[in-house]
């Protein structure tokens, strides 16, 4: 067993800024599923990501098709066609969450994969930070 002490004069002098830029990603799946319901609908500008309170967990995500971003969106733009809004009030949530697309025979899902979320719940509907 190792014992570590805390120095605080060593320690990173960071601070935390819920406004930071979230580093949200799409995989190559989650990518041309978007594209192709943006096709389907092209008066849709791209997809926004949010978090509501709900679930089991605490939070739940929240994800739509939309014709234009927020108020106070961030805008990323994960493939030349496809533009991602992340709400404002989501930021510190979703930062570093990386979106997937999967299919299991005839079932297909869009799944989070947020290095935040501490605990998930039995549904994988909700998490809590």
């Amino acid at each position: 067993m190792n014992t570590e002490t805390f120095d605080p004069k060593k320690a990173a002098t960071t601070s935390y800024d819920p406004n930071e830029a979230a580093t949200v990603s799409m995989t190559d799946a989650a990518i041309a599923h978007v594209r192709k319901q943006l096709q389907k609908n092209p008066a849709m500008a791209g997809v926004r990501l949010a978090v509501k309170k709900s679930g089991c967990s605490g939070f739940k995500y929240d994800i739509e098709f939309v014709e234009q971003g927020g108020d106070g969106d961030q805008i990323v733009t994960v493939a030349d066609d496809v533009k991602l809004f992340v709400a404002a009030d989501a930021k510190a949530y979703v930062r570093g969450t990386e979106i997937d697309y999967t299919k299991e025979g005839l079932n297909s899902t869009i799944k989070f994969n947020n290095p935040n979320a501490k605990d998930l719940c039995g549904c994988g509907e909700s998490f809590s930070v």
